[in-house]
């Protein structure tokens, strides 16, 4: 498939990611680029990785030139000595194809969903932020990993599968006390893209202690829906303009009125099942989640039982639980994920 940065490069930039994607596959020491100025190699450099997040043992890299010279000298930074990284790519290998095997014959939404569970499943959000954590060697070798590298261990499995996906990077905004970039990804789905945050989804189901642990907030998102709660793109990015195929529109959990919410509240009560849902009927105001809580709690109690409910405000999406009546709940709200 297609590299999408390396499309959106100028030809010099296109040069040096050639350069360094050689470079770097070859594991030299140091290798010869065109010259770049200093943010743009270092776009490039980082860029490359994104579209190519095979390449996991590029940690970053240093330089040298001389003044009448074209070129630049490219030192690279490893994570391990080259012996070390031969058989992390063996593994790293061996581990794709086996979590690939299992997919290979489903439809493109059905391999999306299985990458996403295994996310959801496997992978452990990792705040301390090991030295592999931002590369696939985290969530795909020890199972743990933060945003970039989930977002790269989805890619690679995406283009495994022939799925076209890319890696989408918004800015940080301390205003809003965001301290870090964060990373997704867009796919390609038939003719339609979209974006999936694997990485909150992953976050959400683990918080709320649910039992339940896959979420689908944040899976198949037009731009509107997923800009609520991500700060705006850094990067160039395909425009994401489809919301009819939101994961819980197309498995009619996404109500518009009041008396569907009782309906579904009454018959996941019945059966002792959580109920995940999306609210499209207005704003969710506090108002509105108020009144959507008094009838998922008529429903709970007409069956014996009490209510546990858990807000993504941004997604306006509810969680609820149906517990023993005579277990205490409260209702959670999440501010932040």
């Amino acid at each position: 498939m297609e590299p999408f940065y390396y499309n959106h490069m100028n030809k010099n930039q296109q040069a040096a990611y050639r350069a360094m994607q050689q470079g770097l596959t070859n594991l030299s020491d140091e290798f010869q680029i065109p010259r770049l100025e200093g943010k743009d190699l270092s776009n490039v450099f980082f860029e490359l990785r994104l579209d190519h997040p095979e390449i996991f043992w590029a940690s970053g890299f240093k330089y040298k030139y001389y003044p009448d010279s074209p070129n630049l000298i490219l030192i690279p930074e490893y994570l391990f000595d080259k012996g070390k990284i031969r058989e992390h790519q063996k593994a790293m290998g061996a581990r794709i194809e086996k979590l690939a095997r299992p997919a290979m014959k489903l439809t493109e939404l059905e391999k999306e969903r299985y990458i996403h569970d295994f996310i959801c499943e496997h992978v452990h959000y990792d705040k301390l932020k090991k030295p592999y954590s931002h590369e696939i060697i985290g969530p795909l070798g020890q199972g743990v990993g933060v945003c970039e590298g989930i977002a790269k261990s989805v890619k690679i499995l995406c283009d495994t599968l022939g799925i076209w996906c890319m890696i989408a990077l918004c800015g940080n905004n301390p205003e809003k006390g965001i301290k870090y970039r964060h990373t997704w990804n867009i796919v390609k789905i038939g003719k339609t893209y979209y974006h999936l945050d694997a990485t909150f989804d992953n976050s959400l189901g683990k918080c709320l202690q649910t039992g339940e642990k896959i979420r689908y907030d944040y899976f198949n998102l037009d731009d509107k829906a997923i800009f609520r709660d991500h700060e705006p793109l850094i990067a160039p990015a395909p425009a994401c303009t489809d919301s009819d195929h939101f994961y819980y529109k197309e498995k009619k959990l996404s109500f518009t009125k009041q008396e569907d919410v009782y309906k579904r509240s009454l018959q996941a009560a019945k059966k002792g099942k959580t109920l995940t849902f999306h609210w499209r009927g207005g704003y969710l105001t506090r108002e509105v989640l108020a009144e959507l809580c008094a009838q998922i709690d008529v429903a709970a109690q007409a069956r014996g039982r009490a209510a546990a409910i858990s807000v993504n405000w941004p997604q306006a999406v509810l969680q609820v639980r149906f517990v023993d009546a005579a277990q205490p709940v409260e209702t959670e709200t999440l501010e932040d994920i």
